[in-house]
């Protein structure tokens, strides 16, 4: 063995002085192996070298030429891998390339070869423990992807709502991060909303318009605060062609198509809007001017569930202008309402009315009126907003009018707005281990008709079915009824009670044979008082106890989630208390611990102090509790000097 490894010391000796005085002078010099790399694909060699290692052997000086030529590589490695994070690779994808750039580093500078080893090592070894979990992620949501299953709410809420959403078919993951496929169930619940809020939009004086997805970044900057809310949130458009690039880069950007000024993708649209309504308006007689516009925004989320926080979601922006600060309020509070009877009369959702904290309120915004719902695990839900902009915009895009003296001024101005993160709020107020639950008035189909088909050769009790069906199908929509005839003959009655169940349809109505020679049906409620058990109904009845039953179920569920609201606040509780009350209180906890309404001094220090100690927020300085001056006389529950507000605290989504 002695001599083998005096006959190896001088190869490597022999190797290594060639390493040190040769210059990187071609592309072909540049890739032979270097001393490090051979000793990391040589291992058999390096246990020979450890049995007699003179210094002189192990000295890696180099020459300027290299170390020129590695500066160069450490360069043009570190930029490829900003590029990178800049395009929003995640950490596995770069962290080979972050491993490579170690290894130039050290050998630039070998005395730091252990430790840049010892890095690279440890950061491997989290690459690959991420490797694992994502792998087990993705065979997780494989495996749940085809099941039905779904998980109760008392093992896992945030769980048992992501079921909810795929099973119940409201919404799938998109092949882009962060945004959703919403299915034709889910698309159907939001075309309701739109429809009978499109209608209170009108009511308030609004009309419907469309403006650009695109917004010039310049355009953002106008309004300090509104661009320092949103910047973090923004994606950018920088290029308007493609071209094709090499085979491993394939298409890219043309750098010859680089715009003259970055496009911002709509995170709201008030700067677009407020341009242009410096167009419209020049005098008192264009007040109030109030525009609504259905579309959709994009802002970047690095955590998203479905509904609740996703990249790209539908929503409605209204934006007024107004001539005094009383017209832009009272329109600003007005809205409110107008989402707040929403929530209530079509989601069968209470909400408590509030104002935002000036920590909370929207960036460019005097005030933020906001509607917050409570969910089944005891979080609160932000359900819509509606804010009052002050002047901040109209003087920031110079949207001047003359008024009746002559004068020229500043308008005044509001924007309000909600999105599909109430069909979010929906499921979760409502629904159940078994499935989705459905308020009627929301409800896509309110009643589902299964026939129990007759023996097959029995054709009189066929064409009996037929015309008492047919004759109830058309009372039923007589009624304002939204009905459906379930009457696929390749899915059993089994497997059509399960679907309809899951999918929250309020209403089903079973008719056999022996049902129409009784002229009977029977009536199966998803929810409330009716659910428990079966209901025989004469069929002459039929529509009218159909239309009363759904009526009385929409107040069921109103009734039930009010009282789970008023239950859910603890009131004047200290500030000990709701401390302890959130030690571990997480989204998948169920049920939760609810919110506090406490006496409150006004303080962004001491609001950021307890949102870092619980991670609880101001939801709102809730509307009545204020008006009625509940705060007066007492104390703040965390300063414990005389409190300005009573304020609900609580965690959220």
């Amino acid at each position: 063995m002695k001599p083998l490894s005096h006959l190896l010391i001088m190869k490597w000796a022999l190797l290594l002085r060639i390493r040190q005085t040769a210059a990187f002078t071609s592309v072909a010099r540049r890739r032979q192996p270097s001393f490090t790399s051979i000793l990391t694909t040589k291992p058999s060699m390096t246990q020979h070298l450890q049995y007699a290692r003179p210094s002189r052997l192990l000295s890696t000086a180099i020459t300027a030429g290299e170390n020129a030529e590695l500066e160069a590589n450490i360069q043009l490695k570190a930029d490829e891998i900003r590029a990178l994070k800049e395009a929003g690779a995640d950490k596995v994808a770069v962290a080979p390339l972050v491993n490579e750039l170690l290894a130039l580093k050290a050998q630039l500078d070998p005395s730091s070869n252990k430790t840049n080893n010892d890095k690279s090592s440890k950061k491997q070894q989290k690459s690959n423990m991420q490797i694992k979990v994502d792998k087990q992620q993705s065979a997780h949501d494989d495996a749940t992807a085809e099941s039905d299953f779904i998980t109760p709410r008392t093992t896992d809420y945030s769980r048992w709502y992501n079921d909810i959403v795929r099973v119940c078919g409201l919404a799938e993951p998109s092949p882009v991060r962060g945004c959703m496929v919403i299915k034709p169930w889910g698309m159907s619940l939001w075309d309701a909303v739109r429809k009978e809020l499109d209608e209170k939009i009108q009511e308030h004086g609004a009309e419907n318009a469309y403006f650009p997805l695109l917004i010039p970044k310049s355009f953002l900057s106008k309004e300090a605060e509104h661009v320092e809310g949103f910047a973090k949130e923004c994606a950018v458009v920088t290029h308007h062609r493609l071209k094709a690039g090499t085979p491993e880069e394939g298409l890219i950007a043309d750098p010859d198509a680089l715009l003259e000024e970055p496009l911002i993708i709509r995170p709201t649209s008030e700067t677009m809007i407020w341009y242009t309504f410096r167009k419209w308006i020049k005098s008192h007689r264009d007040l109030p001017l109030k525009i609504n516009q259905w579309a959709n925004v994009m802002r970047w989320e690095m955590r998203t569930r479905s509904f609740l926080r996703t990249s790209e979601f539908l929503w409605q922006e209204g934006h007024t202008a107004h001539a005094t600060r009383e017209g832009a309020v009272e329109d600003a509070t007005g809205m409110l309402e107008n989402y707040a009877q929403l929530c209530e009369q079509l989601l069968a959702m209470p909400v408590v009315r509030g104002v935002k904290s000036p920590s909370e309120r929207f960036a460019g915004a005097e005030e933020t009126y906001t509607i917050e719902a409570l969910m089944q695990n005891g979080w609160a839900l932000q359900s819509g907003t509606s804010h009052f902009l002050g002047q901040s915009f109209g003087k920031a895009f110079d949207v001047k009018f003359q008024d009746e003296k002559g004068h020229m001024a500043d308008v005044w101005g509001t924007s309000w707005g909600v999105s599909t993160r109430l069909l979010g709020a929906l499921i979760m107020t409502h629904s159940d281990d078994a499935g989705l639950v459905l308020p009627p008035r929301v409800a896509p189909i309110q009643v589902v008709i299964v026939p129990i088909p007759p023996k097959k050769n029995d054709e009189e009790s066929k064409v009996a079915m037929d015309v008492a069906i047919g004759k109830l199908v058309k009372e039923l929509r007589g009624e304002g009824i939204r009905v459906k005839l379930d009457d696929r003959d390749f899915v059993r009655n089994g497997a059509k009670y399960f679907e309809w169940e899951r999918k929250g349809v309020p209403l089903r109505i079973e008719v056999g044979p022996r049902d129409v020679k009784q002229s009977v049906c029977i009536f199966k409620y998803r929810a409330g008082a009716g659910a428990a058990n079966k209901e025989t109904v004469d069929l002459a009845d039929a529509a009218k106890s159909a239309l009363s039953g759904l009526d009385a179920l929409q107040s069921e569920l109103f009734a039930a989630a009010q009282t789970r609201l008023t239950e859910g606040i603890t009131i004047d509780g200290t500030y000990e208390e709701m401390k302890a009350a959130y030690e571990g209180d997480e989204a998948s906890v169920y049920p939760g611990n609810g919110l506090f309404l406490v006496p409150w001094k006004c303080d962004a220090d001491n609001e950021e102090k307890i949102k870092e100690e619980t991670k609880a927020t101001i939801r709102c300085y809730p509307l009545d509790a204020n008006e009625k001056g509940l705060h007066k006389g007492k104390k703040c529950f965390y300063s414990g000097e005389d409190a300005t507000h009573m304020a609900l605290f609580g965690r959220a989504f």
